[in-house]
């Protein structure tokens, strides 16, 4: 017993063999030199052994007061250590949650944390009653079971919180002081923006030299002022482009502000009798990314050009790897092409038709008139130039006027023997073949998506407003969204190409005007001058109007489809009509838009959506509006596109209820933004 009391004495550690047995062979030494030296000189051994025994009580005596004072300091330590310990718990500024073994109700927090409660009794409490963002962020602590630590915004400051599972506590570690200089780093950003007055040359060309430096001056100087408002600078680097260089920071107020300097300086032009408007292209530098001026101006120009392309009167704000964002596009777009632009166009089309091995054209998925009397466009252009175009259509995803207008192309069995499938056109197809999209640029709602591939060379002819979507080889691209429709911008194309062969044939001219009537409303949208031009020299070359008309003929079932949809319309804030189908009752798009359409001359109905189900199972939405509401920017966050005044969509896996839903809340969403 004494024993063991004596080795409980004594650390474990100094019990090693490593320990002890160097000391007990340094022992048998000196009693093996005693013993030697007794044997030779008695009295000199008597002395050794003294002196050894006198030696092993001071090594034992010192070693005992090693021990003593070595506890001693441990234990002094160790109250020291839990003293430190404690202060840390609570002083320091860490705060620590303790929760029970069931993981959700708190047990103790220490007092820095409960600081930030304001004196709340939070023992014995459930999380999820205590602060809605904490309980956010436990939940995903619970759920990635990977997650250790995550930077956390709360009550005004920054924390790095780490999560310990097995003890069933959270820390929480002040880095304000480093989260305000992210913050601050952070809303640095450079921004730079290029702006231009969109018709300005069109505006002041009939200006004498006084109304004009007016107008120049009220332009400087309102940008001046509005980019003062948010610490940025603008220069003017020509009569109608300006560049805005910002931060980061102070493009957030921006948005928040809805940008309306862009309203501002169209209504105030608008009063004083020169309308003007201005686009802006807006790119940043991207988070953790290295300042590169060159890319951000580069990727701000290519935004510039995307307002442009979707009509002007707008803002683009987008970055690499970032999706657009839209501000204003409140307007009609303002007529800019000219004839020397479609000149240009038409004569660089004949040029690369001439230089391919062979010419494809197609349009979007369900092609309307517009999409199939452009193909017919096409071909006959490629034709004017000797070369064979083939029109790619999918007639199990066709709708009826459609189908009836490819039973009379049909008639004409060269033309019939273009028209091939999807299938067939993969087969004949080369890499450098000519691929013409019209009607459409997006590759996603094309009638063959796997044709388009990035060694293939693609012409895009379109009316729609450009999205962010496009095809990666596009060798010229001509989208005219202030065109009433695609059939018209080919139109204008006839003029410069060779005429000495074969005239355009009557059905072609048909399909052609057939798809400007479906896209103007018989001239009653989005209808120019150049659209009666278009018309008139496809009537004079035999364009047959009884034709169209027939064509254009509905069933009776379909009118009474049409009606069923008008019947369940609800009206959702105050002027906007929303029709829907029922969950299993199948629509085609055609029945879908003149319900539209049909709607939209209403009183009281300022734009219409229709919601039905499609035959490939998802559900259609189909946007009609008189102009004074862009229902394109709410059919873009349902995923697809459209004009200003007329748009549609289709979305998949929903019900038609649903789709509903998902309209009310994006349409409640753009009028607050509009507000």
């Amino acid at each position: 017993m004494k024993r063991e009391n004596w080795q409980s004495k004594i650390p474990s550690f100094l019990l090693q063999p490593i320990i002890i047995w160097p000391l007990v062979i340094s022992l048998l030494l000196l009693i093996i030199i005693a013993g030697m030296s007794l044997m030779g000189n008695l009295q000199l051994g008597i002395i050794t052994i003294i002196i050894v025994i006198v030696v092993i009580g001071l090594l034992g005596f010192v070693s005992f007061q090693m021990l003593h004072a070595l506890n001693t300091y441990i234990l002094s330590l160790g109250n020291q250590i839990k003293s430190v310990q404690s202060e840390i718990l609570l002083k320091m500024p860490i705060g620590i949650i303790v929760f029970d073994e069931n993981a959700t109700t708190i047990e103790w927090v220490n007092p820095f944390l409960q600081k930030y409660f304001y004196q709340k009794e939070i023992i014995g409490l459930d999380i999820s009653d205590l602060d809605e963002e904490l309980n956010d962020l436990y939940q995903e602590f619970q759920d990635d079971k990977t997650l250790k630590s995550k930077r956390f915004e709360w009550k005004n400051a920054y924390f790095e919180v780490t999560y310990l599972r097995e003890e069933h506590a959270m820390y929480f570690i002040d880095s304000t002081k480093y989260g305000i200089i992210a913050e601050n780093a952070d809303a640095s950003r450079i921004v730079i923006a290029h702006i231009v007055i969109d018709n300005y040359d069109e505006t002041v060309s009939s200006m004498n030299d006084r109304r004009k430096s007016t107008i120049d001056n009220s332009m400087t100087s309102d940008l001046s002022k509005w980019a003062k408002n948010y610490d940025s600078y603008v220069k003017r680097l020509d009569d109608d482009h300006f560049l805005l260089v910002s931060t980061y920071g102070q493009l957030t107020l921006m948005e928040e502000n809805k940008f309306a300097i862009v309203d501002n300086i169209r209504e105030k032009t608008s009063k004083a009798n020169a309308p003007l408007t201005i686009s802006m292209g807006i790119a940043y530098q991207e988070k953790e990314d290295v300042i590169d001026v060159d890319d951000i101006s580069d990727q701000a120009q290519s935004n510039l050009d995307l307002a442009l392309s979707r009509g002007g009167d707008q803002v683009v704000i987008r970055t690499k790897n970032q999706k657009a964002r839209y501000y204003g596009g409140k307007t009609n777009p303002m007529e800019k092409r000219t004839h020397v632009r479609s000149r240009q166009i038409a004569n660089t089309i004949a040029a690369m038709i001439k230089n391919t091995s062979s010419v494809f054209v197609m349009g979007h998925d369900y092609p309307d008139m517009d999409a199939i009397g452009a193909s017919v466009g096409i071909r006959r252009i490629a034709e004017m130039n000797n070369q064979m175009c083939y029109i790619i259509i999918d007639e199990s995803r066709i709708n009826d006027d459609a189908e009836r207008l490819l039973a009379e192309l049909r008639k004409d069995e060269v033309i019939a023997a273009s028209l091939i499938t999807p299938e067939q056109a993969a087969t004949l197809m080369e890499s450098d073949s000519l691929l013409f999209l019209v009607d459409v640029h997006k590759p996603s709602i094309t009638i063959a998506p796997d044709l388009i591939t990035s060694n293939r060379p693609v012409i895009i002819i379109d009316h729609h407003r450009k999205g962010e979507e496009i095809p990666d080889n596009v060798m010229l691209e001509y989208i005219e969204p202030y065109a009433s429709s695609t059939s018209e911008l080919i139109t204008e194309f006839f003029e410069y190409q060779n005429q000495d062969g074969e005239p355009i044939k009557r059905i072609e001219a048909t399909a052609m005007l057939a798809g400007i009537i479906v896209d103007t409303r018989n001239f009653s949208l989005r209808t120019g001058s150049r659209t009666f031009d278009a018309a008139s020299y496809l009537k004079s070359v035999g364009a047959d109007s009884y034709m169209i008309q027939n064509l254009l003929k509905e069933d009776l079932s379909d009118y009474v489809k049409r009606n069923q949809l008008i019947e369940n319309v609800e009206l959702v804030s105050g002027n906007l009509g929303i029709a829907h189908g029922a969950d299993d009752e199948v629509y085609d798009s055609v029945t879908a838009a003149q319900a539209a359409d049909t709607l939209l001359s209403m009183r009281n109905v300022d734009a219409s959506f229709v919601v039905y189900l499609r035959e490939d199972g998802r559900v259609g939405i189909s946007a009609r509006s008189l102009g004074t509401i862009n229902v394109q920017r709410a059919m873009e966050e349902l995923g697809g596109g459209g004009h200003l005044s007329n748009a549609a969509t289709q979305i998949a896996d929903v019900t038609v209820s649903e789709a509903v839903d998902m309209l009310k809340s994006v349409i409640i969403e753009k009028n607050e933004e509009d507000e």
